[in-house]
C-alpha cells in the first residue's frame, strides 16, 4: 500500500493516526470508500471517518438487519451505536458516534 496520488497517500496517514489497530482486510475497504467521488470533495480526514462510519455500521453490525426487520434508521442506528464503538475502540480510535451523528450510510 505504498505510492498513489498525494490524496491516496493522505488517505493512508490519516488512516494510521485515526484507527492505528485496524485490520488490513478493514483497511483496504475504508480506503476505497473514502476515495468514491461522493466524497472526493472533502477533507482526507473527513472522508475517511465517513468511510470509517458507515463500513462499521454496514458490514460489522447489525444495521441492515434491523432496517429489513422495519426499524427506522434513527432506530436502528440507536440499536447499533454501542457495537459501533466497540469495533471503534478495537482498533485504538478515540472518536465515538452517536445515535444522533448523521454520517453518510
Amino acid at each position: 500500500m505504498t505510492g498513489g496520488t498525494k490524496r491516496q497517500k493522505d488517505m493512508r496517514k490519516a488512516l494510521r493516526l485515526l484507527l492505528p489497530h485496524i485490520p488490513m482486510r478493514d483497511a483496504e475497504s475504508i480506503l476505497t470508500a473514502s476515495l468514491a467521488g461522493h466524497l472526493r470533495q472533502l477533507p482526507p480526514s473527513i472522508a475517511l471517518w465517513q468511510a470509517t462510519t458507515s463500513y462499521v455500521r454496514h458490514e460489522l453490525t447489525d444495521y441492515d438487519v434491523l432496517l429489513d426487520d422495519g426499524y427506522d434508521r434513527d432506530a436502528a442506528r440507536f440499536f447499533v451505536v454501542d457495537d459501533m464503538n466497540t469495533v471503534l475502540e478495537g482498533w485504538g480510535c478515540k472518536n465515538r458516534v452517536s445515535a444522533e451523528d448523521d454520517f453518510v450510510s
